[in-house]
């Protein structure tokens, strides 16, 4: 009996583990593949229907990112548990939940608006223009779409953890503050996917050896 919680438990391990080493290197690549990304500025609805149209490597990067929004949530339960019983337990209970929520929302936002794009790809591009006042509308965020504005409870959430992280020592300091600071700036608006990028490759470098870590049953050190 004991043999098979010890398989069970090596096993969430491990997927937890990986959790966090796939999700920052998706992210890298997600945005990597951004076009113009040495000329940053801030695009509108219609500049970001004509940037997405016809990319496929970047549906693609998209549809990455909305399968790995299942990771973003291991990995916000698994900071609640490490904040458990700790002086900053709060930050993972709240950073975790409003994470998770975020997490959500911006699984609603690849696919409501990427996916949905990637399809319309597939039309001639006569009916291609034909939808656009439809999809100036989705990209706008109008209707019940502006929940999708909701995603920026993502990065709040995780900042609140990373602050706990930090408190509380629960994880190296040089881990916490990278993770601070690529949260606080992964949620650049679209157009300026080099400082997105720069944060994912900032999360990349603290977590994807966490995530190792975690692997190969090791306890992360403290500093």
């Amino acid at each position: 009996m004991n043999s098979q919680r010890n398989r069970i438990d090596g096993a969430k391990r491990i997927g937890v583990g990986l959790s966090f080493i796939i999700f920052p290197v998706v992210f890298v690549f997600a945005f990597a593949v951004h076009p113009d990304l040495l000329s940053p500025r801030f695009l509108g609805p219609a500049e970001l229907i004509q940037r997405a149209h016809s990319h496929s490597l970047l549906h693609f990067g998209h549809a990455l990112v909305t399968l790995c929004t299942g990771l973003l949530v291991v990995v916000a339960v698994h900071f609640m548990n490490v904040l458990k019983n700790t002086r900053t337990e709060w930050c993972g209970l709240v950073g975790g939940m409003l994470a998770i929520l975020g997490a959500l929302m911006l699984a609603a936002d690849k696919g409501a608006l990427c996916l949905t794009m990637s399809a319309l790809d597939t039309l001639p591009e006569q009916q291609f223009l034909t939808m656009m006042p439809g999809l100036l509308a989705m990209f706008g965020k109008e209707g019940w779409l502006a929940l999708i504005w909701g995603m920026i409870l993502l990065p709040i959430g995780f900042v609140i953890q990373a602050a706990g992280l930090l408190k509380s020592g629960s994880l190296a300091t040089w881990q916490s503050l990278l993770l601070l600071i690529g949260v606080l700036f992964i949620g650049t608006p679209d157009g300026v996917e080099i400082v997105n990028l720069t944060a994912a490759v900032l999360l990349a470098i603290a977590l994807v050896p966490y995530g190792l870590q975690l692997v190969h049953e090791e306890s992360p050190e403290k500093v």
